[in-house]
């Protein structure tokens, strides 16, 4: 089949990397579907050419149903599943949303005989876990993963199911997503706009990031020329400091003086705790919790991004300094800064 006529399936195409998946798919010609909940927003899915699939994943009986009433005969070639949780309020709920949605997924896809060629899963670096934090050697996807918190062990669990399934898959393990439309990163440059840029620990921290664009190109190029049945670190292939990200943030938005403001690890530690049961009495996930206050304290978060560039050519072409200038550009244009 001619790749313009790629039948691609993104589930999760509503959150903050879906849409972008969906454009890219658009871009390269393919029949495009968006897999999405009945209460999903379709701001970024306006595109007439897009195809729907609506899932009840609370109803894991009707996903088959649903796959068979929305494509009766063939299959998607592609399935790119981007579903997933970053914060929740119980953490029962991280492996609800990351690992039995994909096994339900799966099971539905198999129970169909909607199969695809290939599957690519979108995992997370914090499957593997805190690496070397003192010499800050590079994570490969050899490291053996020990996940500490709940968040990742949720991913490595989905990442097991699917190398038990009988579908084709790859694996991406994503570093830090950003770009315009995201709203985790976009609080960082409005604190920084405000003057302050708040960071965690006096250990040095080396971060790594993949500007969303750049993560949706490499999605596709994987999938045509990737190997099936492997796993891909994907990120800049540069780190970064915090003081790093502060610069090129001011630069971006023409800040002359922004206060640096370093908290000691114990008090990030009990304001997080606060934080999380602030946000269950409010009913409401917390951006901050005691599971991302482990995220926050790792010191090494730099990959080695060697396999995908030799197996599909992957190359992040947008480094940080581009990355953050668009970003800022379009939050100002849409009024969020």
């Amino acid at each position: 089949m001619e790749k313009e006529k790629k039948r691609v399936l993104v589930v999760g195409a509503g959150g903050f990397a879906g849409g972008f998946l969906v454009d890219e798919a658009l871009k390269r010609g393919y029949e495009t579907w968006a897999g999405v909940r009945e209460s999903t927003s379709r701001k970024y899915l306006g595109d007439p050419r897009i195809k729907f699939l609506t899932l009840d994943f609370d109803n894991p009986g009707s996903l088959a149903e649903a796959m068979n009433a929305a494509l009766p005969e063939g299959k998607w070639d592609w399935i790119v599943y981007n579903l997933g949780a970053t914060k929740v309020m119980r953490y029962a709920d991280f492996s609800r949303i990351n690992y039995e949605y994909l096994k339900e997924f799966i099971a539905a896809l198999e129970t169909s005989g909607k199969q695809p060629d290939r599957l690519l899963y979108m995992s997370s670096l914090s499957a593997v876990g805190p690496g070397d934090e003192k010499g800050y050697t590079p994570f490969t996807e050899e490291s053996i993963p020990q996940p500490n918190t709940r968040y990742g062990a949720s991913k490595l669990k989905a990442e097991l199911q699917l190398q038990m399934s009988s579908i084709p898959w790859i694996i991406f393990r994503s570093t830090g997503i950003y770009g315009p439309r995201d709203k985790d990163y976009f609080l960082m440059f409005e604190s920084i706009k405000k003057g302050f840029d708040f960071s965690v620990g006096y250990r040095k921290q080396e971060l790594t990031f993949i500007y969303v664009e750049d993560l949706a190109r490499a999605v596709y190029d994987a999938l045509e020329r990737g190997r099936t049945g492997e796993i891909y670190n994907v990120a800049e292939p540069r780190s970064y400091t915090q003081k790093e990200f502060r610069r090129l943030s001011m630069e971006a938005m023409g800040k002359r003086i922004v206060f640096p403001m370093r908290m000691p690890l114990w008090a990030v530690k009990g304001v997080s705790a606060v934080a999380e049961k602030w946000g269950v009495a409010r009913m409401k996930p917390s951006t901050l919790n005691s599971d991302k206050f482990r995220i926050m304290k790792q010191r090494n978060w730099r990959a080695d991004v060697s396999k995908a560039e030799r197996d599909f050519g992957f190359r992040a072409s947008t480094d940080l300094r581009e990355g953050i200038r668009k970003s800022v550009e379009w939050y100002r244009k849409e009024g969020w800064l």
